[in-house]
């Protein structure tokens, strides 16, 4: 099972969060997509993609940020949970895919395994954020439990 943890401030992400579920689904997985991710209703031996854009100043967009604040809150040990990153920012600001950065040191202060290098999505490359998602995602399927 996949949970997908949407971070999505203009619809960007969660658009490439639907294409990539749409995809581990026609590829036999099954998926779960959290809109509004909360803590308490996610299963720690699933792996979590989590798929954010970056907000403002490196922030976290306003429907994940509460989920982050629950995760640093909360006193669990994640080290049953794998998961990945992939990440939407602008390489124009300093703060490029902070927000993803953040949620991915969360994750690893509490004893989460990254299953592979987080993907960072430039929104001035000339292709499309939904392509290079899935352009990355056989290398994440080659490494899920």
């Amino acid at each position: 099972m996949i949970d997908i943890l949407v971070g999505s401030q203009m619809g960007a992400a969660e658009y490439v969060a639907e294409q990539v579920a749409e995809t581990l689904v026609q590829a036999g997985y099954d998926v779960n997509l959290h809109l509004k991710p909360e803590l308490d209703h996610l299963n720690q031996t699933h792996v979590w993609l989590v798929i954010t854009s970056t907000y403002g100043a490196g922030d976290l967009p306003d429907n994940i940020q509460p989920f982050a604040d629950q995760l640093a809150q909360d006193r669990r040990d994640l080290n049953t949970l794998s998961y990945a990153v992939i990440t939407l920012g602008d390489s124009g600001y300093d703060t490029f895919c902070e927000a993803g950065r953040k949620l991915a040191k969360l994750l690893q202060n509490k004893g989460a395994k990254c299953l592979l290098d987080a993907l960072e999505i430039d929104a001035q490359h000339p292709s499309l954020p939904e392509d290079t998602a899935l352009m990355w995602l056989p290398q994440l399927i080659k490494v899920l439990p």
